[in-house]
């Protein structure tokens, strides 16, 4: 049955996983990722052996030199984190192994230029697809990347929207990106000015791809199963990247409900001035984040996600580099908060070099502040890194994933042990309250803590025993409970008889809709992503409610 056939044509709800946050409606463009499915496949004499393996170099050479040239662009216009996204590619693009493989398919194949790249590639690519960790499933599709980029070269194609001939598919109209996977090409290569959304039939929300669509601030969502096969060019659809669903053809009054979905691409973010009874700080993924938090009078960095460039980076940094990213951070901040969570790794978050074994539950496994337990070395580096950091300004340190006063207790007896010694200023020790025992053990922790932040993201997701990243459940993956915010009240009623602060730093933070929601529940500070600053501020204005400062409201 053709596409068309099976469309949709009412309003029907999809329920995905989120990649990144934002909403938006436009009209669909499918991606041509099947562009390489009848290149020419054929045997060689002796004179094409040569020819070929001419071909094969020459090809690695312009997408060595066009990889270098995209890894600049990103650096400049999105950050350095981001852009070592590339220096990935390139290491993979001029592997010895890969490049030898492909050689010696020639030769003892007599096989043409694009049999034997795709046959190397498809080789790893198919061993990494077989582990169950998604990193490595996420790594397969870098791979399967920079095959795409040597078969365009050797083919002379490029990566296009399959209906680029409609009107709303042309160069700088908006609209909304469908794809079995998200990769790093659709987000550089597509002019992504014009894109307000992704919507792909897999992906893990550490893929490169959806790192990218964070940074650039496009809403993405992945595990749409069958419905990528529904969608036909045109097709509207409202893409909410904070629930994770896809509406198609979305009612005036479903778009209305949704709230602050955007149907043209944002070239400017108005600037909305701080309010005193609500302070809003800024989420930091990378270095690059800095300058839309100051742009966007940011009262902080209320979580600085060390993980992100790790992950990005595909290795750890040594003491000195982290010292470098966080005095940056400490000093354009000029004595506002800055919040740096501690590595938080494990589960969707495991990187090779980390040498994790594989787990059958890694949600519930070693991740967080388990694993640096279990890996001191890790967490030494960091603390040093602070200590140095906080010669500049103070610097609050956030622990992941904490389960109880006691393991608390032992996070702060390494990080002071690994300090000893170490000139250091102000440093104040916080608790993510992300796990349902230690919001249970709020008054213990906060007998010993600094201060506390709520990560709602996990939070939701162990609270209501919901895996936020399988679409078949992720339906009840939702605040919308008493038992939820009577939890979010507890932990600040329990700060405040301390004279303590809780902010909230989830994706619910974040939500324009939920704001007096967590005003009603005692939250006076919450850290966002950068472009939705300017939203939650008026959202806050719009409240009924009395503006002066309350008891426990602000986080130092």
């Amino acid at each position: 049955m053709d596409v068309m056939d099976q469309a949709i044509e009412n309003e029907t709800v999809v329920q995905g996983v989120a990649l990144s946050g934002g909403c938006s409606v436009a009209k669909v463009c499918r991606f041509n990722e099947r562009r390489h499915e009848n290149l020419p496949m054929f045997h060689l004499d002796q004179d094409g052996v040569e020819r070929e393996h001419g071909r094969v170099d020459r090809a690695i050479d312009v997408v060595d030199t066009h990889l270098e040239t995209i890894r600049k662009r990103v650096e400049t216009e999105v950050g350095k984190a981001e852009a070592e996204i590339f220096v990935a590619h390139r290491m993979i693009l001029k592997d010895p192994d890969v490049v030898h493989r492909i050689h010696d398919f020639i030769d003892t194949h007599s096989m043409n230029a694009e049999a034997s790249v795709a046959q190397a590639f498809d080789y790893y690519e198919s061993r990494l697809l077989k582990l169950e960790s998604e990193v490595f499933r996420d790594r397969a599709n870098d791979i399967g990347e920079v095959k795409h980029r040597l078969l365009d070269v050797l083919s002379d194609l490029q990566p296009t929207l399959q209906c680029q001939g409609e009107a709303h598919c042309q160069r700088g109209r908006n609209r909304i990106v469908v794809a079995d996977e998200l990769t790093p090409a659709m987000t550089v290569d597509l002019d992504a000015s014009g894109i307000l959304g992704f919507i792909t039939r897999r992906g893990g929300v550490n893929s490169h791809g959806a790192i990218l669509a964070r940074a650039l601030g496009i809403p993405a969502i992945s595990g749409v199963g069958d419905l990528m096969d529904r969608l036909p060019c045109g097709t509207e659809v409202l893409v909410n990247g904070g629930t994770g669903s896809v509406v198609i053809w979305p009612l005036p009054e479903t778009i209305a409900k949704a709230g602050n979905c955007r149907r043209e691409a944002i070239v400017q973010v108005e600037v909305v001035e701080p309010i005193a009874a609500y302070r809003v700080l800024a989420n930091v993924n990378t270095l690059a984040d800095l300058e839309p938090a100051l742009a966007m009078k940011a009262e902080g960095i209320g979580l600085y996600r060390t993980e992100i460039e790790v992950i990005a980076a595909g290795r750890y940094f040594s003491e000195d580099e982290w010292t470098d990213r966080m005095v940056r951070m400490v000093r354009a901040m000029q004595g506002k908060p800055v919040t740096i969570r501690l590595l938080d790794v494990g589960s969707d978050k495991t990187l090779p070099f980390m040498d994790i074994p594989p787990e059958e539950n890694p949600s519930l496994g070693w991740r967080g502040l388990r694993l640096l337990l279990g890996r001191p070395e890790l967490l030494g580096v960091q603390a040093r890194a602070l200590a140095r950091a906080s010669m500049h300004g103070p610097v609050n340190v956030l622990y992941p994933m904490v389960v109880d006063v006691d393991q608390f207790r032992e996070g702060r007896r390494l990080f002071d042990e690994a300090i000893r010694g170490c000139p250091s200023g102000t440093l104040r020790h916080g608790v993510m309250f992300e796990v349902p025992s230690a919001c249970l053990a709020a008054d213990a922790l906060l007998d010993v803590a600094d201060f506390g932040s709520i990560g709602t993201n996990d939070l939701l997701q162990y609270f209501f025993a919901v895996d936020r990243d399988n679409e078949r459940v992720a339906y009840d993956y939702h605040a919308n409970r008493p038992v939820f915010w009577n939890l979010i009240r507890s932990i600040v009623d329990e700060a405040r008889r301390r004279g303590k602060t809780v902010s909230v730093c989830g994706e619910l933070a974040g939500d324009p809709d939920q704001v007096g929601r967590l005003y009603q529940a005692g939250i006076r500070d919450v850290s966002v992503s950068a472009r939705r600053i300017p939203a939650i501020r008026t959202a806050y204005g719009a409240l009924n409610k009395p503006r002066e400062n309350q008891p426990g409201g602000n986080a130092a």
